[in-house]
């Protein structure tokens, strides 16, 4: 198995990630104060804010009362993917998105209900070889405990904060899975892993795995697959399953790899005009593609496999993907805390929306069938896609 390392950044996956379920962000972070609040609403919520900490029986910091008027006001828009971040929570988020983690190894999501004020988290991913992956925890369980502290009705943010800590210490982490409720204690570690693996298969086969759209994925995947042997001719599995997504930008460059320029994903955001982002020319449109997804495929994840198969430049394998197909974008507060908004939505090539519906895969593969049997799934239809070019991969 075959790494690709990043250069000019380290790579180091502290524990894993246990920051955000970081599915499409759009890159880059809007100042702060977009708009700023009027007079009379910044007074109003001063003064309730005033009066709280003077009068009530029960003491209160003045910070805390701020956190919970921020996530009230996300939680009028009914929105699960809306967030607050606090300033050392939003350091860790960007983080994850250049590629550095802490903690135990979790992509985090909110859960359905969330959107209704409810909170609750779930398990968006697990990074391999991590602490979580090790103990057996599996993406879609729900966070129920960590320590000794209920998370069932908390954000995103909040159960990341508890989920990071010291390497070498341990946390106690208790999580849903149907009906049944495990635990795991797990050590929180610091452990180096890349987002892009590039496995050499029998009969010429490249098996590429993201794991997630962090920063340089593109660049990665760009360079893979300009270094295959001549021998590597026997087709590319691009492997998404279990991504969580990432930035957009990535999405768009990994794409670029097998495409020549062309449509990848139409953006549209409130009050504006959509906006198409195109693959950059010079892709590898000959050689034969397979992209394998699952249902916790998702977002950018989506949209990389959406303009492929809309493009036909690829054979979806796989099962119906997550369903991700909002975009948000960050923006900063004048302490360093943030929000992250959904200020739009995707669509693929042809006009496809993914949010709620994700992408249904040409050659479907029996929900919950063993990790192997999509495997070799995608493979067959590989080799029956070289056979049908005359037995080479290349154009």
């Amino acid at each position: 198995m075959i790494a690709v390392r990043r250069v000019l950044r380290a790579s180091a996956l502290v524990g894993a990630v246990a920051v955000a379920y970081v599915g499409g962000v759009v890159t880059g972070v809007v100042g702060s104060g977009d708009e700023a609040p009027s007079a009379h609403q910044a007074g109003v919520i001063d003064e309730a804010a005033d009066r709280i900490v003077a009068k009530a029986a029960r003491p209160v910091d003045r910070e805390a009362l701020e956190r919970a008027a921020v996530e009230g006001m996300l939680r009028a828009l009914g929105d699960r993917w809306s967030t607050y971040y606090g300033k050392s929570e939003f350091t860790s988020f960007q983080s994850a998105l250049e590629g550095h983690y802490s903690g135990v190894g979790l992509w985090l999501r909110g859960t359905p209900g969330s959107a209704a004020g409810g909170g609750g988290v779930e398990v968006g991913s697990v990074q391999p070889g991590s602490p979580a992956e090790v103990a057996g925890v599996l993406a879609g369980d729900v966070l129920v405990r960590v320590g000794l502290q209920d998370v069932t009705t908390s954000d995103v943010p909040t159960v990341a904060g508890l989920l990071r800590g010291k390497e070498g210490s341990t946390v106690l982490v208790a999580v849903r899975r149907g009906s049944a409720t495990r635990t795991a204690q797990l050590a929180r570690a610091t452990f180096t892993t890349d987002d892009v693996v590039v496995e050499r298969l029998a009969g010429g086969i490249s098996r590429v795995v993201i794991t997630a759209f962090t920063r340089g994925v593109g660049r990665d995947v760009a360079r893979a697959m300009a270094t295959e042997s001549p021998e590597q001719t026997g087709g590319v599995v691009l492997d998404l399953r279990d991504n969580p997504g990432g930035l957009l930008d990535e999405a768009v460059s990994v794409a670029s790899v097998f495409l020549d320029g062309g449509p990848v994903v139409t953006y549209e955001r409130r009050g504006d005009k959509p906006r198409t982002l195109d693959a950059f020319e010079g892709g590898d449109t000959a050689t034969p593609l397979v992209v394998l997804v699952n249902p916790s495929t998702a977002s950018a994840a989506e949209v990389v496999a959406g303009a492929l198969q809309d493009r036909n430049r690829a054979v979806v394998v796989g099962t119906r993907t997550y369903g991700k197909g909002s975009v948000q974008e960050p923006s900063t507060l004048s302490d360093g805390s943030a929000l992250e908004l959904t200020v739009g939505r995707y669509l693929t090539p042809s006009g496809r929306a993914l949010d709620g519906v994700g992408i249904e895969p040409d050659v479907v593969v029996p929900p919950g069938a063993a990790t192997e049997v999509a495997e070799r799934r995608a493979i067959d239809v590989l080799t029956g896609l070289v056979a049908a070019l005359g037995g080479t991969g290349r154009g």
